[in-house]
């Protein structure tokens, strides 16, 4: 770079405020825009909403501010590799320089990718992209609603592709699919089609782009729209290789806008073919019921009246004798219960003159143990005042008791 030249007398004097002022003109007049690139560090959000932070490299670091109200794309952290775009400045208060960024981008397609993978694992963690989440698609959906930008080619072949296939009605929202913007209008065209409740699916769509250019569709806001949206949702972004993170929320994911049409309607063919199928097969079902139908007739042997009745007829004569069997049976059993009462009274008299001698028996063995023999031999028993049986002399009687009678002492 060429040495400046000094457009001022060097023998002037300035004063600290001039010198100051003076500086500041001459660096926001040359560097009026300037884009750098560099690492991100020290990120600080004060509380008027202003961003300092430190873009840096190996050698040198440069002081950085974004003023509250910037649109900024993508969360700022410490190491990123970034693109800014803004101008140079002084702040004589601190008698530095400082760049003021109005506008900041991803650098280098590695650095996206690793953002893209770790913003991926976030939300993945939440369970924003588990399959039972996911909603089926309508087989014949009556109103479609296209979130992407109306002079764009993926509103024209989602239209196109729709009128060829199975013309269905078609609500758009217009939308920013680049951009700054983008996210949020994305977003907003999601949330009006859940809040008015009018269609029946939601494309949201971008042709292809850069990497870069595809980001607003992997912005947390957009995914977790489409994560929450109580419509199916298919995401019909960029082109076959290309996947965003809205791919991963969405219920279905196209390659591409045209292949998002492809997807939400069938063709008319196929539905003509599938009638046909239908038809082919309700005809086959119907023939080979009246088929088996015809057989079962077939195999019925119709009887004469003749014959049933003498059907019936033997049917009778063996329930006659079943009957007559059970009813003999009964007999024989009652007979022998009658013989067996008649014969009552005899087994009852044996009984009791078996009681009888048993009785005798005992009053005989009770007769032959008694004391009372004893007593009769000669014997007599001598008593104490509590009528216990006295077997000592020192012992003072009170009854003696003899065979025929009991003297008291």
């Amino acid at each position: 770079m060429e040495k400046p030249v000094p457009f001022f007398d060097k023998n002037t004097i300035f004063s600290v405020s001039d010198a100051s002022t003076l500086l500041k003109k001459v660096v926001e007049t040359a560097f009026s825009e300037i884009r750098i690139r560099g690492e991100l560090s020290q990120i600080t959000r004060a509380s008027s909403g202003h961003v300092y932070m430190t873009i840096k490299d190996s050698g040198s670091a440069i002081n950085a501010i974004i003023w509250r109200g910037t649109p900024v794309p993508m969360k700022l952290e410490d190491g990123m590799e970034v693109i800014i775009t803004g101008r140079f400045t002084t702040y004589p208060a601190r008698s530095n320089y400082q760049i003021i960024i109005n506008s900041i981008e991803m650098a280098g397609v590695g650095a996206i990718l690793k953002m893209l993978e770790e913003r991926k694992q976030k939300l993945a963690k939440e369970g924003l992209f588990d399959a039972a989440r996911k909603k089926p698609l309508p087989r014949f959906p009556q109103t479609i609603g296209v979130v992407t930008s109306p002079t764009g080619a993926a509103f024209q072949d989602i239209q196109n592709r729709l009128r060829e296939r199975f013309p269905v009605k078609v609500l758009l929202y217009p939308a920013t699919v680049q951009g700054t913007s983008a996210a949020g209008e994305v977003v907003a065209g999601i949330e009006y089609f859940n809040r008015m409740n009018n269609v029946d699916v939601i494309i949201v769509a971008r042709g292809g782009g850069a990497l870069e250019d595809l980001l607003p569709f992997s912005e947390e806001i957009v995914v977790r729209a489409a994560a929450n949206s109580h419509i199916p949702l298919i995401s019909g972004v960029g082109h076959e290789p290309d996947w965003m993170l809205i791919d991963f929320a969405a219920d279905v994911r196209a390659p591409t806008p045209t292949g998002a049409a492809e997807m939400v309607v069938p063709t008319k063919i196929s539905l003509i073919q599938e009638l046909d199928n239908l038809s082919h097969r309700l005809n086959t079902a119907f023939t080979n019921t009246l088929l088996g139908l015809k057989k079962h007739l077939l195999n019925i042997n119709i009887k004469s009246p003749h014959q049933i009745i003498m059907e019936k007829t033997q049917r009778i004569d063996d329930i006659e004798k079943t009957m007559n069997i059970i009813i003999a049976n009964e007999m024989q059993s009652a007979h022998q219960k009658i013989e067996l009462i008649s014969r009552f009274p005899i087994f009852v008299e044996t009984r009791l003159n078996m009681l009888k001698q048993n009785l005798t028996h005992i009053d005989q063995m009770l007769n032959s143990l008694s004391y009372k023999n004893v007593l009769q031999r000669g014997y007599a028993i001598v008593r104490d005042k509590d009528n216990n049986i006295i077997s000592t002399v020192s012992a003072i009687p009170e009854t003696i008791e003899f065979a025929d009678g009991i003297i008291k002492l």
